[in-house]
């Protein structure tokens, strides 16, 4: 009698075991025939989510790669400078602050704006003399009572005088300053120089006290809201490139976030120094993303489209750099069958890869999700 509780049980533990080893086999447990072949119970396959992938060709762009910077049209750039050279009086600006068009940025002070105002008022004087001279003999000449000598000089005397008042004229209102009140005796030492656009200060290269000549860049001034794309193109690319186009490019020091521009412009002349033109992209969306006027940008230019053999991304796998697939050789009602393939991955885009297959005429199936899992763990 003591001998049939130690059967009993010994048969429970048998027919546990046996439980055990059925559950078991619709666990993930990989049968490989051969060092390139990956067998999978229908179990195993459908308890796991694992899905099958169909070669398919699918359209992939042709990149161009290429790098340039952020930039902006020449109107929207401004240098300031000096007309006539002076000392900095006032400079209540810094680098980063924003202006606007006709602000005054600056003011410089030289004695010489006065010296000009002086001469521009002895001619202003004269001239209305010089005027009536000039008729006075035009009409003594026309009636032959006095030489052509006296009438010429007095026409150059006057033309001569004419001329300097203008060009006089001229220079004050470059320098802003009123000549009316200059003919009012209303002299100034002091110039304001004004914003020619909206914009940033980029650069302020004076002080309070420096001197500043007519040569000298005494800030920028760069407008942000019309931002475009420099971008570089080698020679041996340069054929490809077409207006239109579409350019995707990053800021790859500020952030990954991809952006897309399309090509406006495309140079016209091989730069000597690196065999190189210039392309002008225009951003697609004029969003303020926050881009600075120089930053670097890496770019690529969608240059042609070709269908290209090609799995869900998933489907493929790197491993140590290699890329590796599993195709379907062999299905039963019981087991899947696959082999291992070794295709050249040439891109990625919108989830699938672009693979290094050729299509046969039956379906060619890969193992879909799953793969990673399977193949990572080898």
């Amino acid at each position: 009698m003591k001998r049939y509780p130690f059967l009993y049980l010994l048969f429970l533990g048998f027919l546990l075991a046996a439980c055990g080893n059925e559950k078991n086999s619709e666990t993930l447990e990989i049968t490989e025939e051969d060092s390139n072949q990956v067998v999978l119970s229908k179990a195993q396959f459908e308890t796991n989510g694992f899905t099958l992938d169909t070669l398919r060709e699918r359209p992939f762009p042709e990149w161009i790669e290429v790098s340039g910077m952020i930039d902006v049209p020449p109107q929207n750039k401004a240098v300031i400078t000096a007309t006539v050279g002076g000392f900095v009086k006032r400079t209540p600006l810094l680098i980063g602050d924003v202006v606007k068009q006709g602000q005054p940025l600056l003011t410089l002070e030289n004695p010489e704006y006065v010296k000009m105002q002086q001469e521009y008022l002895e001619v202003y004087r004269r001239l209305d003399f010089l005027k009536s001279e000039y008729d006075r003999q035009k009409t003594l000449y026309d009636e032959k009572i006095t030489s052509q000598k006296n009438y010429l000089k007095a026409q150059s005397d006057y033309e001569t005088a004419l001329a300097t008042y203008n060009g006089l004229k001229k220079q004050l209102q470059m320098l802003n300053i009123s000549t009316s009140r200059v003919e009012q005796q209303q002299f100034t030492s002091e110039v304001t120089l004004y914003a020619p656009i909206s914009g940033s200060v980029t650069k302020m290269n004076v002080s309070k006290g420096s001197f500043v000549s007519p040569a000298t860049e005494i800030m920028q001034i760069v407008d942000n809201e019309h931002i475009h794309l420099e971008l570089t193109v080698f020679e041996k690319d340069i054929l490809k490139v077409k207006k239109g186009q579409e350019i995707l490019f990053s800021i790859p020091e500020a952030s990954d976030e991809a952006y897309r521009a399309e090509v406006h412009l495309v140079g016209t002349s091989i730069e000597e120094s690196n065999r190189s033109i210039r392309v002008h992209g225009h951003l697609v969306d004029e969003e303020n993303h926050g881009f600075l006027t120089g930053m670097f940008v890496e770019a690529k230019i969608v240059a042609t489209s070709s269908m290209e053999p090609s799995l869900q991304e998933y489907s493929v796998v790197l491993v140590e750099d290699e890329a590796v697939a599993l195709r379907l050789v062999h299905q039963t009602e019981t087991e899947y069958v696959f082999e291992k393939v070794y295709p050249k991955l040439k891109m990625t885009k919108d989830g699938y890869a672009a693979l290094d297959l050729k299509l046969g005429a039956e379906p060619m199936l890969f193992l879909g999700k799953g793969a990673f899992n399977l193949l990572a763990e080898e």
